[in-house]
């Protein structure tokens, strides 16, 4: 079983009692903290999570600025975690264990959620989990659900497009992913060439319910591959071509309705050959999408009819799981304690961190700039 470079079962053993864990997510734009309790037949209960949103501060740049982003974290977590732990109604006494984000993600903003979470740990003597966040993603769905392993996860996000077959928390062995762009970037960069705003991809969506997206005909590559990749970054160059093009309000929502469901219908045809891949060897079957654009609801439409079509019961997380939040790494970490995996307190904050390194290494197209192999 791979525990990841920066876990050990040293220091720790698997419980079978209830777990009350911490966590924090500082990886981008937000700074979050959450308390989740789990049970040892896998139950868990959100007791708290609070997200401070830094949309406001980087509206004016049309996306996220690192070093403003890392200077919010800071000003920010003591608060957020102050909050997270007042209505758990709990103290830090009352905890097991601690875990933060440790990558990927923009490392400055990384480092003060982690920073923060080692004090802790190191000041109450509890344990600290240093999270993988797209492992927080794959497990977010068992936030809302009684999710048994293992299923076919779809993480699909701003920096992040991968098909994954999920056995257990740190066992996870990936299908498919982008070969240049995400989907939710090709989301965000039409958006802002749509003059839009930040974030781009909420307001495209809105923009999109008014319009007719059989008037564009737009890139939809890889289509009826053998593989399960994906591929954004010429719908991306096409469309945001296009929306200097648009002189109506009109144009502007038919555009954002054809790039929408170019998006869907990519991510149905990559999923539905990911489906009957892993049809053939698990009897049960159920396709879990996670992600921020599993908020999505034409996203979420579309492969809910392809799960449908192929057997597959779908689940997604509730919808305030779906964006980044520390209800689904306090879950991971606590998955990880339950079976005694801690972190040393040296952990380190990661800019890359692929949640299945031993596919991404042994990749032969794995090279600088694959962001599913890196990312």
């Amino acid at each position: 079983m791979n525990l990841g470079a920066d876990y050990s079962s040293e220091g720790g053993r698997a419980t079978a009692r209830d777990l009350t864990v911490l966590g924090l997510e500082t990886s981008c734009d937000e700074t979050a903290a959450s308390v989740v309790r789990l049970t040892p037949d896998g139950a868990a209960t959100v007791l708290s999570s609070v997200v401070h949103s830094q949309i406001d501060d980087h509206a004016a740049y049309g996306g996220v600025v690192p070093e403003i982003a890392a200077r919010s974290h800071v000003e920010m977590i003591d608060g957020v975690v102050r909050r997270a732990m007042a209505e758990a109604a709990l103290d830090y006494d009352g905890l097991d264990g601690v875990a933060a984000t440790a990558g990927p993600g923009l490392v400055g903003g990384v480092m003060v959620g982690l920073s923060f979470g080692k004090a802790v740990a190191l000041a109450r003597d509890l344990p600290l989990m240093a999270v993988n966040h797209l492992e927080g993603h794959a497990v977010s769905a068992r936030l809302g659900a009684r999710v048994k392993y293992p299923f076919l996860l779809l993480l699909v996000s701003g920096g992040h497009c991968q098909l994954l077959e999920v056995r257990g928390i740190g066992d996870m062995t990936r299908l498919g992913t982008t070969i240049d762009d995400a989907a939710g970037e090709a989301f965000d960069k039409v958006a802002k060439a749509l003059g839009l705003g930040y974030p781009g991809g909420p307001a495209l969506e809105k923009l999109a319910e008014n319009g007719d997206g059989a008037r564009f005909d737009l890139p939809r590559a890889l289509l009826g591959r053998k593989d399960c990749d994906f591929s954004f970054s010429g719908l991306k160059t096409a469309a945001s071509r296009l929306a200097h093009t648009c002189e109506t309000d009109q144009d502007r929502a038919d555009l954002a309705d054809g790039v929408q469901t170019a998006i869907a219908r990519q991510l149905s045809d990559r999923s539905d050959r990911a489906m009957k891949a892993y049809a053939e060897q698990h009897q049960h079957r159920l396709f879990v999408v996670a992600g921020g654009v599993a908020a999505n609801r034409t996203v979420r439409s579309t492969l809910e009819a392809t799960a449908a079509k192929n057997g597959f019961a779908f689940l997604a997380p509730p919808m305030a799981y779906c964006t980044d939040n520390a209800a689904m790494i306090a879950l991971a970490g606590a998955e990880r304690l339950q079976k005694g995996w801690v972190s040393d307190i040296d952990a380190v904050a990661r800019p890359r961190w692929p949640l299945d390194e031993k596919s991404a290494l042994a990749d032969p197209a794995h090279k600088p700039g694959r962001k599913g192999a890196k990312a």
